[in-house]
């Protein structure tokens, strides 16, 4: 298939994303809209948009993947997913909304102190990049092979081009035009997802009650691990999912700043309650995927890529229809984007939320420094997706994981004490505990076989590094005088 024809598609594509931008911030540009689209979101906008901005490329290519290695058990992490945005919608959103919040990790400034916000804060910022630069190094690499390559573009090229066609259609509306670009790029990568299970089944001569018989009575369809030693253990999966979906979505910017442009705390809750019921489907539709994916190899005889993250994109652009092609390349650029531009947005509102001291400028400044730290956060991205390009050998979810139980733990260890205990902490030794906490956690998972009797931590590093933490914040705290009740304590009670 001719790289001009798959370019001038991306090209169509973005011009759409373009005219969407110039739709919403017709009225000007303004920090209230790009933060938070001035608080007038619809819920069910916001719900249906989440979807891309949660799964992101790396969904697309690394869970059909992982079927062939662990089958359907990923839908034990699913399930935790699913405990985790029901405590987001009934424990975290309240908090939220009474405190009127533009940064949530302002939260950390009144409960646990100056330094402990900056931390927190600082980990957003360190997490969401590293995530936000992983995803886009995926879908940059696609579009290497499929597009830019061929056209004789490097990758450092492919990289900066798609961040800036990011860039454009993000500076000026912010969150206002992005729940409204991740709505139609949820709604694309949907539709490319569908379609490609109806062509590969299609290929296979399966209809839709075949193919469900078929997964059904594969090996493939086998969800529960009961070995309390195995990484993918039933009990560590679920819990690792909960906590997981607390700290990347309840206790990041990016995921809440969505929720807080809902009109109020009820919408915002509808939102998250219906969100998470499309989420558990569109999962098993990637699994499903896989499933069809490694069936139709084995019906081919096809020797698939070793590594598991190559395998939808090998047979979708060598092996497969063409439109399977054309639904690949614009579902991952769908997705990815979904999720990258409001990584850059949040990012570009956090810091300047907690750095630049925003709430004493005039508006006039906050929109100047708004604009500087956008193309900041933007060139950070670039350089932190060449650093990648050079360094990673890993699957790229499993490395994203990883990443994330060292730098959301910290969070989840401070905003578990700040909302369960009643405690004051020693505020000036947080920015070491948040440093302690990761490290501890490195040397306890490195020789977790030695010295736990053959144990392995998987994702519930997570859990691990929060505990480390909130320990860490228990031995440098005291008791708080009775007449002066946690602010986390007495906004819940409210």
């Amino acid at each position: 298939m001719s790289p001009y024809f798959i370019l001038s598609i991306i090209i169509a594509y973005f011009f759409l994303l373009l005219f969407i931008s110039l739709i919403t911030s017709k009225k000007g540009e303004s920090t209230s809209g790009f933060f938070l689209a001035n608080r007038a979101s619809p819920w069910y906008v916001v719900a249906f948009g989440m979807i891309g901005t949660t799964l992101s490329g790396i969904t697309f290519v690394s869970i059909p993947g992982m079927v062939e290695k662990t089958g359907f058990t990923y839908l034990q992490m699913v399930l935790g997913y699913v405990l985790g945005y029901v405590v987001i919608g009934l424990v975290l959103l309240p908090l939220y909304y009474r405190l009127n919040l533009v940064s949530i990790y302002t939260y950390l400034e009144q409960r646990l102190g100056f330094w402990s916000y900056k931390t927190g804060s600082a980990f957003f910022l360190l997490s969401r990049t590293m995530s936000a630069a992983l995803r886009l190094y995926l879908v940059a690499g696609v579009l290497q092979l499929a597009v830019f390559g061929p056209l004789g573009i490097p990758f450092t090229g492919t990289v900066a081009l798609t961040i800036g066609f990011i860039w454009v259609y993000t500076f000026r509306g912010g969150m206002k035009t992005i729940i409204w670009t991740d709505t139609l790029q949820t709604l694309a990568m949907l539709l490319c997802l569908g379609a490609s299970i109806w062509l590969v089944a299609g290929e296979l001569q399966l209809s839709f009650s075949g193919l469900v018989h078929t997964i059904g009575g594969s090996r493939y369809a086998d969800l529960f691990v009961w070995d309390a030693k195995a990484p993918n253990f039933f009990v560590k999966q679920v819990l690792a999912g909960a906590f997981i979906t607390i700290a990347m979505t309840g206790l990041d910017q990016d995921m809440m700043q969505k929720n807080l442009s809902c009109r109020n705390l009820p919408e915002a809750q509808k939102n998250m309650f219906w969100f998470t019921v499309i989420l558990v489907v569109v999962n098993l539709l990637f699994l499903c995927l896989g499933a069809l994916l490694y069936f139709y190899a084995a019906a081919k005889g096809i020797s698939l890529p070793e590594k598991a993250d190559d395998v939808f994109p090998f047979l979708a652009l060598n092996h497969l229809s063409a439109v399977v092609a054309v639904a690949f390349i614009l579902g991952i650029t769908a997705i990815t984007y979904a999720s990258a531009d409001s990584a850059l947005t949040s990012l570009t509102t956090a810091f300047c939320v907690d750095f630049l001291n925003f709430q004493h400028r005039p508006e006039a400044e906050r929109i100047k420094y708004k604009n500087w730290v956008h193309v900041g956060f933007s060139l950070l991205l670039l350089a932190v997706i060449l650093f990648f390009k050079v360094y990673n050998d890993a699957s790229i979810i499993a490395l994203l994981f990883t990443l994330v139980g060292y730098t959301y733990g910290p969070l989840l260890g401070m905003f578990t004490f700040g909302m369960f205990t009643n405690r004051t902490v020693t505020d000036r030794v947080v920015p070491l505990l948040g440093i302690t906490s990761p490290g501890l956690t490195y040397v306890l998972s490195t020789h977790s076989q030695e010295w736990f009797w053959g144990y392995q931590f998987g994702f519930e590093l997570l859990l691990l590094n929060g505990l480390l933490m909130f320990l860490g914040l228990l031995l440098f705290s005291r008791r708080k005088n009775s007449s002066a009740p946690s602010i986390s304590a007495a906004r819940v009670a409210g």
